[in-house]
């Protein structure tokens, strides 16, 4: 079957030639690479006169206000005639030749309408960034219907578009990514599949490099959006907790490190997944903030502009 990956990027640097170079050398061969990047400005002034790494591969520039999460996958998947789209960002980056190959494998099965890959963490990354890789991304793969609803929970339709692959025909049927999205617009699409019938396959084989290095401002902010888009989809996210599951990898990796008697990452862990929980909570009431707040505490400032 043929694959087309999709990348959104603003203001990239040198991780995106590296990426696009090890995604050319796949096993399994891409058939295009479609690049939607925000502000032609930021892109230019990286790779301006060095242009050969981009032969193959489409590239639409949009303006800052015209970036959703939703909207611009959305775009990009508009523009892809291929059987399947792999979405990927430009900090994820494969970690073998077999990364497409792999993750494909169980759409092609007809197993699945929808795969993403193992995140492993960077060897800079933080102890807290490394523990909620392994606990978010196991070592054995699976794959999840809705008949796993009762027992996963918000995990059955867990799915990140970091690296996930899409069957093209069942995305089309199911009217795509939603518009206008904030956050999360991997698993509300993942869960209207789920309820739909179909599933999603954990491809924990195919695997890429991705993690990040949040101060706990940074951590609340993102979890202000993860709030946000959770409120927003009562339908998706309505009786199914996420907040639990945070609890939970928090008294994994306090109980880590207790064991191994690192007491002093105690605090800064600690610090962290309050500030991931304050963010997450008051994201959820977002409706009862003053707009003021509501711009303080959300990392995605252009996406309030018109709502």
């Amino acid at each position: 079957m043929t694959v087309d990956i999709i990348i959104p990027v603003y203001r990239p640097d040198l991780r995106l030639k590296k990426l696009i170079e090890r995604l050319k050398r796949q096993t399994h061969p891409v058939n295009r690479i479609i690049i939607i990047n925000t502000g032609k400005e930021y892109f230019d002034s990286v790779f301006t006169g060095d242009e050969d790494f981009l032969k193959g591969v489409k590239i639409r520039h949009i303006f800052k206000e015209q970036f959703d999460h939703g909207t611009t996958r959305r775009m990009a998947a508009a523009m892809s005639d291929a059987d399947i789209f792999i979405c990927m960002t430009d900090d994820a980056l494969p970690l073998d030749r077999y990364l497409v190959e792999r993750l494909v494998k169980p759409i092609e099965e007809g197993k699945a309408q929808a795969a993403y890959a193992r995140q492993l963490a960077g060897k800079n990354a933080d102890i807290s960034e490394k523990f909620s890789r392994r606990f978010n991304y196991p070592l054995v793969s699976c794959i999840k219907s809705a008949a796993d609803l009762h027992t996963l929970g918000i995990k059955t339709f867990f799915c990140s578009n970091a690296c996930a692959a899409y069957d093209k025909k069942t995305y089309t049927a199911a009217g795509g990514f939603e518009k206008d999205m904030i956050f999360n617009e991997d698993m509300v699409y993942a869960r209207h599949l789920i309820d739909s019938g179909g599933s999603i396959a954990y491809v924990a084989e195919a695997r890429v490099l991705h993690s990040h290095s949040y101060t706990p401002l940074q951590q609340f902010r993102r979890n202000f959006d993860l709030g946000v888009s959770q409120a927003q989809y009562p339908d998706v996210f309505g009786g199914i907790s996420s907040s639990s599951e945070g609890i939970r990898m928090m008294r994994g990796m306090t109980g880590y490190l207790v064991r191994r008697r690192l007491f002093r990452l105690l605090i800064p862990v600690l610090v962290g997944a309050a500030a991931k929980l304050a963010g997450y909570r008051l994201g959820k009431l977002y409706k009862k903030l003053p707009r003021l707040l509501i711009k303080a505490f959300t990392m995605n400032k252009g996406y309030w502009r018109f709502i």
